[in-house]
């Protein structure tokens, strides 16, 4: 199943007796009631997969690593595309605003962030300022002059929204797609560099 794993995929099963003995106390609580962690961009162990886990404040953020083998659930952001929700918050607006556009665009898209997390669970994770977090999976070129279309839609919106767009080769940031400058940040499990070509980088300048 490792191999299938992506970043931004929620997974449950992992445990406060697979932390390091120094993890802070609330996220040995996330885990003991049962929250999911998401899968990072990281090298890790054989056998093992990078994971974030995440507590009640935006400081709380953790690092750490899950067993493949302890995997009980994963919930992709695709999976996420058309959950309703009960809250009216302009990060949900914006998404029901933006799930027609989305659906017809013909790539593959998910809600990931503090959005998915609420959808994937219904822990109450968003607030009023929150930003919509989405992905769109881009295993083909897509060039400046659609991204800049797609972002001036995203950019109407009653929130702010950040997409990235899920390359084979790593991460980029749509809004530095879509911008002037020749080179754009992408991510990839081991490192951060600047790139021309999202799909097809070079070994450029490590960020």
């Amino acid at each position: 199943m490792v191999s299938t794993l992506l970043a931004h995929d929620l997974l449950w099963g992992m445990t406060a007796l697979q932390l390091p003995a120094d993890a802070p106390g609330w996220a040995v609580e996330s885990l003991d009631l049962g929250q999911p962690v998401v899968v990072r961009r990281a090298l890790s162990s054989p056998g093992h997969i990078a994971v974030g886990l995440r507590g009640r404040s935006r400081e709380q953020r953790y690092a750490a690593s899950m067993p493949v083998a302890t995997i009980q659930r994963r919930v992709r952001p695709e999976d996420l595309c058309h959950v309703q929700s009960p809250r009216d918050l302009p990060a949900l607006q914006a998404l029901t605003e933006l799930r027609p556009l989305l659906d017809a665009s013909g790539w593959a898209w998910g809600v990931s962030g503090s959005a998915g997390f609420e959808l994937a669970t219904g822990i109450e994770a968003l607030h009023e300022r929150s930003d919509l977090d989405l992905i769109l999976r881009t295993p083909h070129h897509l060039d400046r002059l659609q991204a800049r279309n797609l972002l001036a839609q995203l950019d109407a919106s009653v929130c702010s929204v950040d997409m990235q767009l899920q390359t084979p080769c790593g991460a980029v940031a749509l809004r530095e797609w879509a911008g002037s400058s020749r080179r754009v940040l992408l991510k990839d499990d081991i490192q951060a560099r600047l790139v021309s070509d999202p799909w097809q980088p070079s070994w450029e300048q490590v960020a």
